[in-house]
Order: structure tokens, then C-alpha cells, then sequence
């Protein structure tokens, strides 16, 4: 028994060496660049946002135009990778008025892999704080978890 232990021990180690190296995933200046221009100039409907392992850094995948749609947007986010996203949602609220949230959209779907879901699990708060301005988060693992009417629920 004391045998298997240190094999079990070893086994640890590159996991835990791959999720630290993982955490200091730097972030593209145009991420941020073209958050700003999402938030202040309302330039794009949506960013999503992938991790390129090759440069351990995150990316911009793809900009939504301001006329495209939130079924635009979810067609664009692939059903077995992941990805990070921002939407500028527009709502009218109870009392009709019009409104707009930034939503911060993390997707892990169950079926990526293993690896992804961790890079993307660890890099995910210091990627946060690279876009500042969003006002609502939202974790989906498989497509249910982000309609339309859960985005309109939480931006209410």
C-alpha cells in the first residue's frame, strides 16, 4: 500500500504545475480594446473571446455587429468549445424603460475537453478584471443554461 502511494502523489504534480502555469494566462490588448469600444462607443453587439494555448493568451474570436441579435450571437459560440463572451444587452424594463446590461457569458460546455475546461476555469477571474464595466455574469455549461429569457430574467 505504501508503494502506490507516491506514484499516486506523482500523478498530482503536472496537474497541479499545469493549472498554476495556466492562471497567469495573459489577456491581448485588443480584448481589451475592443471591450471599451463594446462599452463606450457601442461599436459591437458582442466579443467572444478564446484561449489560444499556443501563445497562452486570450484572444478576440469573433465580433457581433450592433444590429445582430442575441440568436446571432448564440450562433457563433461553438457547442463543444469553449469560450468567454460579452453581450450588450438591450431590455425595456416594467416601467418601459430602455435599458442596455453587459453581459459576461462563460461557456464550458460538458462535452470540450478536459484541458479547455480547465485553462478556461483558471483563467476566467483575472480575465474578469481585464474587462471592467459588465454588470451581469452567467456560467453555462449546455445551451439551456443561456436563452434569451434567462438573459432577459437576470438583466431585470
Amino acid at each position: 500500500v505504501a508503494s502506490g502511494a507516491p506514484s499516486v502523489e506523482r500523478r498530482e504534480n503536472p496537474s497541479s504545475a499545469m493549472a498554476n502555469s495556466a492562471s497567469g494566462m495573459a489577456v491581448s490588448d485588443e480584448c481589451k480594446l475592443k471591450f471599451q469600444e463594446l462599452k463606450a462607443k457601442r461599436s459591437f453587439r458582442f466579443i467572444t473571446f478564446k484561449i489560444n494555448e499556443q501563445s497562452q493568451q486570450v484572444v478576440v474570436d469573433r465580433v457581433g455587429q450592433p444590429g445582430e441579435t442575441y440568436a446571432d450571437f448564440t450562433a457563433t459560440i461553438p457547442a463543444d468549445e469553449c469560450r468567454y463572451a460579452v453581450f450588450d444587452f438591450d431590455f425595456v424594463t416594467d416601467e418601459n424603460c430602455q435599458k442596455s446590461k453587459i453581459f459576461f457569458i462563460s461557456w464550458s460546455p460538458d462535452t470540450s475537453r478536459v484541458r479547455s475546461k480547465m485553462l478556461y476555469a483558471s483563467s476566467k477571474d483575472r480575465f474578469k478584471r481585464e474587462l471592467d464595466g459588465y454588470q451581469v455574469e452567467l456560467q453555462a455549461t449546455e445551451p439551456s443554461e443561456m436563452t434569451l429569457d434567462i438573459v432577459k430574467a437576470r438583466a431585470l
